[in-house]
């Protein structure tokens, strides 16, 4: 009578993968698991690092920088030390200004060392010089560094004109989903100019804080109560904002000699712009525009600068802001502002990623070629599919933790690319040589 064969555990679940369609199954699984993970993981170009980070504006008007550090910088240096989780504080000082930065260790939660150090500059008003007159906690994270930048050009309107149409498609972008900080650079913002006539203002017996407490008190809107008609409460509100520089020269300022005086009386009021603290312009090299660049062409310029939400996609949300951009040319963006893309980090990450891939396909079909040379077919379809199997599976553990796909990410999946490649040779090698012993 023959005795039933026993065979261990690890043969028995050897034998089920060899015998049976399991195998097959789990490599499909995986490798489309592994697709829907790479397309549905965001892609972006800075790794979400986790640094907190904070700036402290402190003002104290009429202070000179040498005051300002000696009074509120090397104070404010010594307070923020005391914070737990602290690794590093810097701070700059300027006239009327302090700017104190206030770094953390990397991993830190970021929510908890905000309020740390809310909580340590609150608790410890006290020791505030005089002359200060406020402080501002702005927190800076990576989430910041703008993915998308479009710059507005023309060489027949001024940056004061490029400034008003960048603040009218700033509005509008608000709208696209997902994206956060948006931000407008170069160009001189809108100004009422107020200028006033000493001699005139002099002789109406008024001088310049009547002036101001005028269009302080004028230029208010407040509700001023309610009542009821036809079974309907109708809110009243008093006094309205300045619409235009007319109503501004339009202003009562006081009475001289039982008539009013208005402030285009004392005053030249004119619609205008902010002074020039700085100039944005624009200059293409030969890859850009080489007519532009052969001529030497110089343009004014305004930036729009977009960043994104945390872990949101990069490259999705860059395209919709470009669409958008685009789709307002002609209508809110006149025909003589021309539009420009000078950043798109969802471009460089989404080339980056299809980068990895097309070097993933080019180093499996190097080993392919190699170990067919070497060992035969047979081994080879066996490396050759081992690892697009572990790359499925590490970006699908990737997309579970709720990690994008990034330059740090890269750089780690190309460094393991060598293991993957390796290992399997090994073992395939290894399988094979024990094969040729007829062990």
């Amino acid at each position: 009578m023959a005795g039933k064969h026993h065979y261990s555990l690890p043969t028995r679940i050897v034998s089920h993968f060899l015998d049976g369609n399991l195998s097959v199954i789990l490599i499909l699984l995986a490798l489309i698991a592994g697709t829907a993970a790479l397309l549905l993981t965001p892609r972006e170009e800075e790794p979400q690092i986790n640094v907190p980070l904070a700036d402290v504006y402190v003002h104290m008007p009429g202070a000179s920088a040498e005051e300002v550090e000696k009074l509120v910088s090397t104070r404010l240096e010594k307070l923020l030390w005391q914070v737990d989780g602290v690794e590093y504080v810097y701070s700059m000082s300027h006239p009327d200004m302090a700017i104190v930065t206030a770094r953390f260790y990397v991993g830190e939660d970021r929510i908890d060392s905000l309020v740390k150090l809310h909580n340590k500059i609150s608790t410890h008003q006290d020791l505030v010089p005089p002359g200060v007159t406020g402080w501002v906690v702005k927190p800076v994270e990576v989430n910041d560094v703008p993915i998308v930048n479009i710059t507005l050009y023309s060489d027949k309107v001024s940056d004061h004109v490029l400034r008003r149409v960048a603040e009218e498609v700033v509005d509008r972008l608000q709208a696209v989903k997902n994206t956060s900080i948006t931000s407008i650079i170069g160009g001189r913002p809108r100004l009422i100019r107020v200028e006033i006539d000493p001699v005139a203002l002099a002789s109406r017996d008024l001088d310049l804080l009547a002036v101001q407490r005028s269009l302080e008190g004028a230029n208010i809107e407040l509700p001023a109560g309610s009542f009821d008609r036809d079974d309907q409460d109708i809110l009243v509100r008093g006094g309205a904002f300045f619409q235009s520089a007319r109503e501004v020269g339009d202003l009562v300022i006081g009475v001289y000699r039982n008539s009013p005086v208005y402030l285009r009386d004392v005053a030249r009021v004119a619609d205008d712009m902010t002074e020039a603290t700085s100039y944005t312009r624009l200059r293409f090299g030969p890859a850009g525009d080489a007519e532009a660049a052969a001529k030497g062409e110089e343009f004014q310029a305004v930036h729009i600068a977009v960043a994104k939400k945390k872990g949101t996609n990069a490259v999705t949300v860059a395209e919709e802001v470009i669409a958008k951009v685009n789709a307002m040319a002609g209508d809110i963006i006149p025909d003589n502002i021309k539009i420009r893309v000078t950043r798109d980090y969802g471009e460089t990450a989404n080339h980056k990623v299809n980068e990895l891939i097309m070097h993933l396909v080019i180093a499996v079909v190097t080993v392919l070629a190699l170990v067919i040379f070497a060992l035969g077919w047979r081994e080879a379809l066996i490396v050759a599919v081992s690892i697009p199997i572990i790359y499925s599976l590490t970006l699908l553990v990737n997309y579970w933790f709720g990690y994008t796909i990034n330059r740090v990410t890269l750089f780690a999946l190309v460094l393991a690319l060598g293991l993957l490649v390796d290992d399997p040779i090994v073992d395939v090698e290894n399988i094979y040589r024990h094969f040729k012993m007829k062990k």
